[in-house]
């Protein structure tokens, strides 16, 4: 008869590996023995030891005690392995493996082309603002735009929103562009969406000033919500 199984110990004995360490540690330069080396040591991290001795770390595999040793040595000198020192006032001077290193050279390509991809994106707003202005901004104009993004953490997509609405309303200066945001800041608009549907019950409550005859067609002016699709 055989004995029930105790779930709840075989989930407690799992842990987390990356699917693309797995993927691609050989593309990283990785043997197959240093990839079980740098799990073995996310195990014992995992069960509070953070820095096995070479001798604990070969009495679960095939290699060496030595080897061990000389793995986790070129593991550190090639950058992917590091050794931090805790000498906290509470805790007795300690050391432990961190594995963030590995991390960083894992996804480093995969942020470069995230971070590449927001340069570009935040390059192309001075060059919609420029084209809008038909001229260079000024150095306060590009500081403006700047404290956007950094101070008020404006999205790219939404300060283009509000460029384009000042150009529907012909007010097309750096003022109303920020009295724009700040509005819509302040109603809770993070979105281009939110800020299109925004623009849009603005313009259909507001009269038409200029309307002084009402056999006159009103202007259409759905081109220029148009200006918000697909940002």
């Amino acid at each position: 008869m055989n004995k029930k199984m105790n779930y709840q110990a075989i989930i407690q004995d799992q842990m987390t590996i990356s699917k693309k360490l797995l993927a691609d540690y050989h593309q990283l330069g990785l043997h197959e023995t240093e990839l079980i080396l740098l799990l073995q040591l996310s195990r014992f991290a995992d069960e509070g030891n953070h820095f096995p001795t070479p001798f604990e770390l070969a009495q679960t595999a095939s290699f060496s005690e030595e080897e061990a040793a000389n793995m986790l040595r070129k593991l550190v000198q090639r950058g992917f392995l590091s050794i931090e020192k805790n000498d906290s006032d509470q805790t007795p001077i300690s050391e432990s493996y961190s594995l963030e290193p590995l991390l960083e050279k894992l996804y480093e390509e995969q942020t470069a082309v995230i971070n590449k991809e927001e340069e570009e994106h935040i390059g192309n707003i001075f060059i919609l603002f420029e084209q809008e202005f038909g001229r260079p901004l000024s150095p306060f104009e590009i500081e403006t735009v700047n404290s956007w993004l950094d101070e008020d953490e404006i999205e790219p997509s939404l300060i283009k929103a509000g460029l384009r609405e000042s150009v529907l309303m012909s007010k097309l200066n750096f003022k109303y562009i920020d009295r724009i945001l700040r509005e819509w800041k302040k109603k809770g608009i993070h979105t281009v969406q939110d800020a299109r549907k925004a623009s849009r019950q603005f313009h259909q409550n507001k009269p038409d000033t200029n309307q002084t005859d009402d056999t006159r067609p009103k202007r259409d002016t759905s081109f220029y919500y148009n200006w918000l699709e697909g940002e």
